[in-house]
C-alpha cells in the first residue's frame, strides 16, 4: 500500500518549519509532498534547503483547499492519499493503524484518525475530534466535539468507528475513490467541502470509518480561527450547498427552507451576543446559496442518494434547549 501524505500550503513557511519534522520522523513508510498555493513568502526556498527529498507540486493560483487538493493531487501516484493540514503534529506508528483498518475494512475508503489539540493535548481538537456526524438539518457536530463544548479525551473514543464524514485536517482516501468522485466540489473554496466528498461518497456506496488508534495534534485556526466571519459565512453556505446537492429532491427543499429559520434564529443569537458581522455574514451566505442554487442543484448525484444519513434529529435543539452537550448522551448506540 503506497501512502502519500500531502500537506497544503500557502504563505506557510513557519507552520512547515515548526511541523514537517514530526511528518518526516513519523512517516518513514510514506512519500511526503507539499502542494502550495502559490505562496508568495520562502516557503518553496525553505522547502528546497531543509527538505531536498519532499516532492513539491507548485499551483499557480491561490484556489483555497479545494480547488488547491485538486490541482495537486492530479500530479501524484499513491494508493493511498493522506491530506494532511500544514498546522498538524503527528505522532510515532499513526500510520500503523490506519493501514492495518483499511487492510481489515476492505469496504473503507475514507479514514481519520484521533484529532486532538496541540495547545490541551488530553482534549478533542475542534477541526473532526473523534469523527464526524450531522444532524437531519445537515448541521454538523463530532464525537468529542459539539459545538464549542470540547470534551476531554479519557479513552472514551479508542475504537474503529464508521462515521458520517472524517476532518480535512486530516483525511485518509484511496486515490482512485477521490478521483472517481472528482475530487472537491471546487465552489465551497474552504470549509465543510469534506463533509460533501464523505456524502458523495456514502451516496456511492463507500464507506467512512474513524480509527482511535491513531492521534495527531491539530493546532487550528491558523487559515480562519473558529470566531473569524468569514468561516460563519463559509459553514452556512456551504453546509446548504451539501444538503441541496446530496438529499433527494423532496427531502433537500424541505429542508433548505427550515434552515432559512433556524440560521435566522443563530443571526438573532449573534446580534444578541453583538457579534454582528456574525449575523451579516449569515445572511450573505444565505444570498450566495440562492445565487447559485440552480449551479449546486445541477451537481446532484445521479445513484441513489442515501437515505439515512442523520444520527440526531436537531443538534441545535439538543444543545441549546436541553444542554445536551456530550456525544455520548446525545447518541447511545
Amino acid at each position: 500500500m503506497k501512502i502519500a501524505v500531502v500537506i497544503l500550503n500557502w504563505n506557510g513557511e513557519a507552520l512547515l518549519e515548526r511541523f514537517l519534522p514530526s511528518v518526516m520522523e513519523y512517516s518513514k513508510d510514506a512519500d511526503i509532498y507539499v502542494v502550495d498555493n502559490a505562496s508568495t513568502d520562502g516557503s518553496i526556498d525553505f522547502l528546497k534547503e531543509h527538505y531536498p527529498t519532499i516532492g513539491i507540486v507548485q499551483n499557480s493560483t491561490n484556489g483555497g483547499f479545494a480547488k488547491g487538493y485538486n490541482d495537486g493531487l492530479k500530479h501524484i501516484e499513491a494508493d493511498m492519499y493522506c491530506l494532511l493540514n500544514s498546522d498538524v503534529e503527528v505522532t510515532p506508528n499513526w500510520l500503523e493503524p490506519i493501514k492495518q483498518t483499511f487492510e481489515d475494512l476492505p469496504e473503507a475508503s475514507i479514514i481519520q484518525p484521533k484529532i486532538l489539540d496541540l495547545n490541551q493535548k488530553d482534549h478533542f481538537e475542534y477541526a473532526g475530534a473523534a469523527g464526524g456526524f450531522i444532524d437531519m438539518f445537515g448541521y454538523p457536530f463530532c464525537r468529542g466535539r459539539i459545538f464549542q463544548t470540547i470534551e476531554k479525551d479519557e479513552g472514551q473514543y479508542n475504537d474503529i468507528k464508521e462515521v458520517f464524514w472524517a476532518t480535512g485536517a486530516c483525511m485518509f482516501i484511496k486515490s482512485e475513490v477521490f478521483h472517481y468522485l472528482g475530487g472537491f466540489d471546487e465552489d465551497y473554496f474552504a470549509h465543510q467541502e469534506e463533509i460533501d466528498l464523505c456524502w458523495r461518497a456514502k451516496n456511492a456506496g463507500h464507506k467512512v470509518y474513524y480509527v482511535g488508534h491513531s492521534s495527531v495534534y491539530h493546532l487550528g485556526g491558523s487559515t480562519l480561527s473558529n470566531m473569524n466571519p468569514k468561516k460563519t459565512f463559509l459553514n452556512f453556505r456551504n453546509s446548504l450547498y451539501s444538503i441541496t446537492k446530496n438529499l433527494p429532491r423532496k427531502k433537500a427543499l424541505p429542508l433548505v427552507l427550515a434552515r432559512l429559520l433556524l440560521d435566522g434564529i443563530a443571526a438573532l443569537r449573534f446580534v444578541f451576543q453583538l457579534k454582528f458581522d456574525h449575523c451579516f455574514a449569515i445572511l450573505r451566505a444565505h444570498l450566495s446559496f440562492y445565487a447559485n442554487f440552480i449551479k449546486m442543484y445541477r451537481k446532484r448525484e445521479k445513484a441513489n442518494f442515501l437515505l439515512k444519513y442523520h444520527v440526531a434529529t436537531s443538534i441545535v435543539w439538543s444543545y441549546f434547549v436541553h444542554q445536551v452537550k456530550n456525544f455520548n448522551i446525545l447518541v447511545k448506540d
